[in-house]
């Protein structure tokens, strides 16, 4: 299980980043926070881009990463992206595990499936067991104010 971490703010900057043989495929993305606060991302050809968004400079951004991998000690801390969200007013993206009932390992989001919710893996193709226990990236639109917020996504993106 992977113990999804998050940091959102602006890009600032988005440099090649030389990593063996791979030139031009793999590139650091520096993010900067309301609070001044700067992380840069390795983004890499796994790292999964929501709805596959062109992210620019100046773009607001959430990068998600494994809290539990090794990370080096340098600033500003530097991780490998998972998955990048671009912001978007008319979606909410929740990437997380999710128990058997389906709420989320932080207990904010429980989802609730209907026969309209697109439920696939990352290369786009249909997931057809049911998503309970794995890590799910949650597309949804709105949710309620309960605890935990419940919501019928849009699309659940199954993280094999």
């Amino acid at each position: 299980m992977v113990n999804f971490f998050s940091f959102t703010g602006n890009v600032i900057a988005i440099d090649d980043f030389m990593a063996g043989n791979g030139e031009g495929c793999t590139q650091l993305m520096s993010v900067q926070n309301e609070n001044g606060e700067i992380v840069n991302f390795v983004v890499s050809p796994t790292t999964y881009f929501v709805d596959q968004a062109m992210v620019l400079i100046g773009d607001r951004v959430t990068g998600y990463y494994d809290g539990n991998a090794p990370a080096i000690l340098i600033y500003p801390p530097q991780y490998q992206a998972l998955v990048i969200v671009k912001e978007s007013p008319y979606q909410n993206v929740k990437v997380s595990y999710f128990d058997n009932q389906l709420v989320s390992s932080d207990g904010e989001l429980k989802l609730n499936l209907s026969p309209y919710t697109a439920i696939m893996l990352r290369n786009g193709q249909p997931f057809t067991r049911y998503p309970a226990n794995r890590n799910l990236i949650v597309i949804y639109e709105a949710s309620t104010r309960s605890i935990p917020a419940q919501t019928t996504p849009s699309a659940i993106i199954v993280w094999c």
